[in-house]
């Protein structure tokens, strides 16, 4: 396979990555739900192809330099590539936020904040932030504030 031909064959590829991407966005925001397991399936057996595409483009004999037909196929590619990223960033931000906003889950910290006392009242016991008693001995260490970095970070390696 000449070069050509692999970039060729990788553009197709990104063409097909970008319309999944387009397919899982549009699912995403007329649903607001996480996508069926069969959408995800498509996009690891995609992003799978897309491994095989770029190893065969590292193995595929270089073109002669200064070819403009080879430059406007990159050019392309590279395009269509930033669309892609562009439209799976927004869909993480979305499965997030249907994620987090799901029946039982904690709300937002902004929501368990309490209200700012007035500026002449004092403070009292009860103006303090609540605190979780641990669910078991091993949990005795100092619950993560709601929304905190490590129960985003779950959430996400759980949606992976």
């Amino acid at each position: 396979m000449t070069q050509t031909e692999a970039l060729q064959a990788h553009r197709r590829l990104c063409d097909e990555l970008h319309q999944l991407a387009l397919e899982e966005n549009r699912f995403l925001k007329e649903h607001r739900q996480l996508p069926p397991p069969a959408l995800l399936e498509r996009k690891r057996g995609l992003i799978t192809r897309l491994d095989a595409s770029l190893a065969a483009l590292r193995e595929a004999p270089p073109a002669r330099p200064g070819d403009p037909d080879r430059r406007a196929l990159i050019e392309k590619a590279r395009e269509k590539i930033l669309q892609i990223l562009h439209l799976d960033r927004e869909n993480e931000q979305l499965m997030l936020r249907y994620t987090l906003s799901r029946p039982g889950h904690a709300p937002r910290a902004s929501a368990m904040a309490p209200a700012a006392p007035a500026a002449d009242a004092p403070l009292s016991a009860s103006a303090a932030a609540p605190t979780i008693p641990p669910a078991s001995p091993e949990a005795a260490s100092p619950p993560a504030p709601v929304g905190s970095l490590s129960q985003l970070q779950r959430l996400y390696d759980r949606l992976r």
